[in-house]
């Protein structure tokens, strides 16, 4: 199950705000998360990298004293894209515009009968949800592969209690804004609208046929994963949410992660470089963090102090 874009769960969150069921306290959850994240510095200035889970749970708080401390030093915080535009009613508007189909043609058009049969299969199972939302299965026969294929996951995902207001970008856009802390993003709600709908064809055929296989996995896997993250396993996080998509898609896995995190690495560098003793806090999903071609490593590269910030660890990973 690869993690959606952080805005979009937003933004689809209101459009599916009825699929969603009543929110409780997950009694499981009796420790706080062992959080992902680690310490970038130079010779004056840090970078706390905080690795996202864009869907929570109630139990899931409060956080780790590591990331409260975190918080606390950094004089700003980054995001994936600016607080200000997570819940912007215009970039929803913006993007179920650029995510209709224009030339009158349906979605199954573009889907062989094997496809579209599980499409099908899949609107059936969750034909209550959807209806609540006042979704149609005809309505979405009128949005690209790429639309659909997020609209499945987060109908998956909150049907499994998981609940977008609770993410970690959305706890600490609020808690920046009642500290006052500045705020940014790595990049605008727009650029993430063209990444999306700018993906070829044969990638937004893969990205809805990832999530119709992911639905079809069932509760485990999203468990699974839920449970690395609460857990901080960056390798189970790593292969279960990257590997399969590395080696089965790998056009796909390089256009929605490594460039975007190639992108981004210059700006968190200027950051770095920049005069004072500023420290940021930066608020990415969790995938963007890991591995050869996470952020983090990237970082490593250039020179710059790393180190896993831990203090439930047993012993300190790099």
């Amino acid at each position: 199950m690869r993690m959606p874009q952080s805005w979009f769960i937003a933004a689809l969150a209101v459009l599916l705000a009825g699929s969603a069921p009543a929110t409780v306290a997950n009694a499981a959850a009796t420790t706080t998360p062992v959080p992902l994240l680690w310490k970038v510095s130079d010779a004056d200035n840090a970078l706390y990298l905080l690795g996202s889970f864009h869907l929570l749970k109630p139990g899931d708080y409060p956080l780790s004293k590591d990331v409260d401390a975190a918080f606390k030093d950094a004089e700003s915080v980054v995001f994936e894209i600016p607080p200000e535009e997570m819940a912007s009613q215009a970039l929803m508007m913006q993007m179920l515009q650029a995510a209709m189909r224009s030339d009158g043609s349906r979605l199954d058009s573009e889907l062989s009968p094997a496809e579209a049969t599980r499409l099908r299969a899949w609107l059936a199972q969750h034909d209550e949800a959807l209806g609540a939302s006042g979704i149609s299965p005809d309505l979405l026969q009128q949005f690209e592969p790429w639309f659909v294929g997020l609209t499945i996951s987060i109908t998956d995902m909150t049907a499994q209690g998981l609940d977008p207001k609770l993410g970690l970008d959305q706890h600490f856009a609020e808690a920046a804004s009642a500290a006052g802390k500045q705020t940014a993003g790595l990049e605008t709600g727009a650029q993430q609208i063209a990444l999306l709908d700018g993906m070829s064809h044969v990638e937004q055929m893969q990205f809805l046929d990832e999530a119709l296989d992911d639905s079809g996995k069932g509760r485990h896997e999203m468990e699974a994963l839920h449970d690395a993250w609460r857990r901080g396993d960056a390798k189970l996080l790593l292969d279960g949410m990257a590997g399969e998509m590395k080696r089965d898609y790998p056009q796909l896995y390089r256009h929605i992660n490594v460039d975007r995190n190639d992108r981004w690495v210059p700006e968190l560098e200027r950051r770095l470089q920049a005069p004072g003793h500023d420290d940021t806090l930066v608020v990415v999903g969790a995938l963007h963090l890991l591995g050869e071609d996470g952020v983090v490593e990237k970082l490593r590269a250039k020179g710059y102090k790393v180190e896993r910030i831990c203090s439930a660890c047993r012993e300190q990973l790099p």
